[in-house]
């Protein structure tokens, strides 16, 4: 904290983020808890970049952008965790003010990156199964690096607005944050003025990053039912399924808690609640979405027995649907 000349005031130049327990017993634990969370977040994803940049059967459109949703998943986890390790062993919880500008401006931004990835994903599984003769032509390259470049570009910018707004705000009392990272609903409760209309802008800007593309995906998983639902073989149908499933679950395992934390009205603010709902979209959907798309990914399989040497890559390529 530091004194303005002249005035009774202080204002807060940097944060204490209280994290989930004061217990070290219970931090210890904690902290190998979320360690091993941590590795096998960035070792799983890792591992799906190196199988798609290695295999050649896996340059496809649907493997690029499940490449660039590991990247995504490797640096939003990044963002939080190592602080949060470093804190549950260590006496200080502190960060700067600069520290926490930071951390939430980027954390925002690889979020709403993800968000609007998603519905990338979605349109990249219409296309195969709608269009399925088309794919490669709807799909060429250029247009999807551009739109994997669009959702970064588009989650950078939103982000940064609306973080300027946030850490402007006057801190001029309590400089506790219930949370183990600065997160924005929680560092702006703690701003010494009415804070509705960033309350409202949150609100706009949830429409623009969760309801939006949670209908362009609804939206696409429809039409791509219908057609689905018009196919004459059952193990195609069965297939088709099967190959929209992962993306459905780890879509439904983001904004639920997302929703819930981001577009609930700022009077039922629970920071403890807050916090453990956090984890499901913050941590544990970095360690799941590698599981859930290699279980039930043929092509990832086959890819990693090439990589560990128990089929040769000569090996005939899977569907690129599956």
């Amino acid at each position: 904290m530091w004194m303005i000349p002249g005035q009774n005031q202080s204002w807060v130049s940097e944060f204490i983020l209280l994290g989930f327990s004061s217990d070290p017993t219970t931090n210890s634990i904690l902290f190998t808890v979320f360690l091993l969370i941590y590795l096998s977040s960035v070792m799983g994803n890792g591992l799906i970049i190196m199988l798609i940049c290695m295999d050649t059967q896996l340059h496809t459109p649907m493997y690029f952008f499940l490449c660039i949703l590991s990247l995504l998943d490797v640096c939003y986890v990044t963002t939080t965790m190592p602080q949060m390790l470093v804190h549950l062993l260590a006496k200080s919880q502190t960060i700067s003010f600069a520290g926490c500008w930071l951390q939430m401006y980027v954390f925002g931004a690889l979020a709403s990156t993800e968000s609007t990835f998603f519905v990338v994903m979605a349109y990249d599984r219409y296309v195969a199964i709608c269009y399925p003769l088309h794919y490669t032509v709807i799909l060429n390259w250029r247009l999807c690096i551009s739109l994997a470049a669009g959702t970064w570009i588009c989650g950078f910018f939103f982000c940064l607005l609306h973080t300027f707004f946030v850490m402007s705000l006057p801190y001029c009392g309590s400089n506790r944050v219930s949370h183990y990272f600065c997160d924005s609903p929680s560092v702006r409760s703690l701003a010494c003025i009415d804070t509705h209309v960033i309350q409202m802008v949150d609100q706009v800007l949830s429409v623009f990053l969760i309801v939006s593309p949670v209908s362009l995906i609804v939206t696409s998983y429809i039409l791509i039912a219908k057609t689905i639902l018009k196919f004459k073989s059952n193990q195609g149908r069965s297939k088709a399924f099967s190959t929209c499933a992962s993306h459905l679950t780890v879509v439904t395992l983001f904004y639920i808690p997302a929703s819930y934390i981001y577009m609930k009205p700022n009077s039922s603010y629970s920071p403890e609640r807050d916090k453990q709902i956090s984890l499901f979209y913050n941590v544990f959907t970095a360690l799941l979405n590698p599981v859930v798309y290699s279980l039930r990914n043929k092509d990832i399989k086959r890819a990693f027995l090439k990589v560990i040497g128990l089929i040769g890559w000569t090996s005939e390529p899977g569907s690129r649907i599956s």
